[in-house]
């Protein structure tokens, strides 16, 4: 039997959703990725909402690029172009939560809160629940049931039972299921597995990319996976999204310039896949450099963008690395836009202290200090309004973004701000950002227009 007949339609998905964090959507997951891909399965990923760390892991299992979609954040025209490519160029789609299945900003439209269940609703995916049994039993059915039915507009079309203690304990779930939730299809269950875990930090899991051993980890999660849930149960539950692309690529964040160098390495790895494919579906060429490394920016390239990640790591490397400011530098002496996006925005200031209280020179093209000596955290979704015209686009031209960071701004200024926010709920929280000549940044991840016309 093909891989096509076996989950219904070619370019068919469903959501990998939980009550709440830390239940194990993600080592699933990345298991049942692999597994597929394993099996000769031609499957592609996405991961809702903003996040940079958990796709990098779907890209590893998969070795495709993985795709965030954000009902918040995006405009529908742009879901729509993602997810239908996403559907036009594989059999299977696996979309993994965020957070817990309705958890999300406040917004007068459920439709658009930012939560799984919105994005359910809005692709007509089904939900997969992943409950972390460990410390209930029959109770695991009534929240199943509870979250099938609080929102009629998503279809939960079962579970997968994670961490459970043994045979005993798996029959009373099933039986408990049997009672009070005969419509939900249990796909499996999972029993505890303390060789499965994935180091975290401060701003999430440890990267895929600097985690040893990934290639054996993930295997060894699609033979657990494999061995323990019911994969062609999974994949007939899969339906396809009848919304297909109307153009190659969808345009996110219009093109800094026509050739645009790119930060790309342990310090600056928080660049969204669909903001560089939208970028060269608009015609510009992209190039790649490692200030790790102590590279600079191609000299031929005629704008700069230093995406977020984690600098603050690095800090002494990076301050010493002169090839990479003297590349920053005659840049910005030649008029060349510079972006720099949270991580990248600090190392565009003066100075960064990292968490030893230890202070390192940056690149001093904006008037930034900031410091992990004492940290403190800043989160949520952003919608955003440039103060004036600049390489992101006219005055005015509204964005929206979400902001995740632990540093403390010591001095921000005087300068010109960049932006204009509001957080999710409209709240206003002032100018943020700055801009000097062609030089901007903020600590806010640009995530769409607000329109497309908006430029």
């Amino acid at each position: 039997m093909t891989a096509r007949r076996l989950s219904g339609v070619p370019g068919s998905g469903l959501i990998i959703a939980a009550p709440s964090s830390g239940a194990g959507k993600t080592l699933i997951t990345l298991g049942l990725l692999r597994h597929l891909r394993e099996t000769g399965i031609d499957v592609i990923s996405a991961k809702t909402g903003p996040d940079y760390i958990d796709p990098a892991f779907h890209t590893a299992a998969t070795n495709r690029p993985c795709r965030n979609l954000d009902p918040w954040a995006m405009r529908e025209e742009t879901l729509a172009e993602l997810a239908g490519d996403m559907a036009a160029k594989a059999d299977d789609i696996i979309c993994e939560g965020v957070m817990g299945l309705f958890d999300g900003a406040v917004h007068s439209d459920d439709r658009h809160d930012g939560s799984t269940a919105a994005l359910a609703e809005i692709t007509g995916w089904p939900v997969v629940l992943v409950i972390d049994a460990s410390k209930q039993a029959a109770s695991a059915a009534v929240l199943a049931k509870g979250f099938a039915e609080h929102r009629p507009g998503v279809d939960v079309a079962g579970v997968i039972f994670n961490r459970v203690g043994g045979a005993r304990h798996v029959e009373i779930l099933k039986e408990a299921m049997k009672k009070i939730a005969p419509d939900l299809e249990i796909f499996g269950a999972l029993p505890r597995n303390d060789a499965l875990e994935l180091p975290s930090r401060h701003l999430g899991l440890v990267q895929a990319r600097e985690h040893r051993n990934l290639e054996t980890f993930l295997d060894k999660a699609a033979d657990w996976v494999g061995e323990h849930l019911d994969i062609a149960a999974l994949r007939r539950a899969m339906r396809p999204w009848p919304v297909r692309p109307k153009s190659d690529a969808p345009l996110l964040i219009p093109p800094l310039g026509q050739k645009i160098a790119i930060a790309r390495d342990d310090a600056f790895a928080f660049a969204y896949p669909a903001l560089l494919e939208g970028w060269r579906a608009a015609g510009s060429e992209l190039s790649f450099f490692s200030p790790l490394t102590n590279e600079a920016p191609d000299p031929k390239a005629d704008a700069i963008y230093l995406p977020g990640g984690y600098p603050e790591l690095h800090a002494g490397r990076i301050s010493a690395n002169w090839d990479f400011m003297d590349g920053l530098q005659q840049a910005a002496d030649a008029s060349k836009p510079i972006f720099g996006e949270c991580g990248g925005y600090m190392v565009l200031g003066q100075g960064l202290t990292d968490a030893d209280g230890r202070r390192h020179p940056m690149a001093g093209l904006l008037p930034l200090e900031t410091s992990f000596a004492t940290r403190r955290l800043h989160i949520g979704y952003r919608r955003i309004t440039l103060a004036k015209a600049g390489p992101l686009g006219g005055a005015r031209t509204r964005f929206r973004g979400h902001e995740f960071h632990f540093a403390t701004v010591i001095e921000e200024g005087p300068g010109l701000p960049l932006f204009r926010a509001e957080d999710a709920s409209g709240r206003e929280l002032g100018e943020t950002g700055l801009a000097d000549r062609r030089v901007v940044g903020s600590f806010i991840h640009l995530i769409d227009l607000e329109r497309a016309d908006a430029v």
